[in-house]
């Protein structure tokens, strides 16, 4: 299950304060700049406009961006003048919050009740969840007073397409 999040047309750039500073005031240039960067490359995506908040970039483009532009966006936004480089994270599509249920798990270990971050470290440690980061701690319940059975919640950020969720799946 999704929640409803940010529009997939969006790329987001994370970074600093100071570097957001940079760039909202010569805004209409860098859109211009990173239009021409995606024609050099034969994309045909265009930028639409970008919103600075206080960390964030967020560049509004017409089209889905794909890896090779926002390789592109990434080498444009390091090559500013006066921009902290050690601040500035990739740029990314947005990504929603999925729960995954998992069932059938023992409540109790070594004669311990499993916590919340026991399955963080065994999710972590298992390479079906190596590129996925998790939205919040995993909720434990027991399944039943009788049995010592659980069903964990896990919450993922993924893709809205939810392809995290479909490998871990398949």
């Amino acid at each position: 299950m999704t929640t409803k999040g940010p529009l997939r047309k969006q790329v987001i750039v994370l970074m600093a304060k100071s570097n957001t500073e940079l760039i909202v005031n010569l805004v209409h240039q860098y859109i211009a700049n990173i239009n021409k960067c995606l024609k050099n490359i034969k994309s045909d995506i265009i930028t639409n406009f970008i919103q600075v908040t206080n960390e964030e970039v967020n560049i509004m483009m017409n089209k889905l961006a794909n890896p090779s532009d926002l390789t592109t966006i990434k080498k444009y936004i390091k090559s500013i003048s006066n921009i902290n480089l050690d601040s500035i994270e990739s740029p990314c599509l947005p990504k929603s919050k999925l729960y995954l249920k998992i069932l059938r798990l023992s409540y109790t270990m070594e004669n311990n009740v499993i916590t919340p971050d026991i399955v963080e470290g065994v999710l972590k440690d298992m390479y079906l969840f190596k590129d996925v980061m998790l939205a919040s701690k995993p909720h434990i319940i027991k399944a039943s007073p009788k049995l010592d059975m659980a069903v964990v919640w896990v919450d993922i950020w993924d893709f809205q397409s939810g392809s995290e969720a479909k490998s871990i799946i398949n």
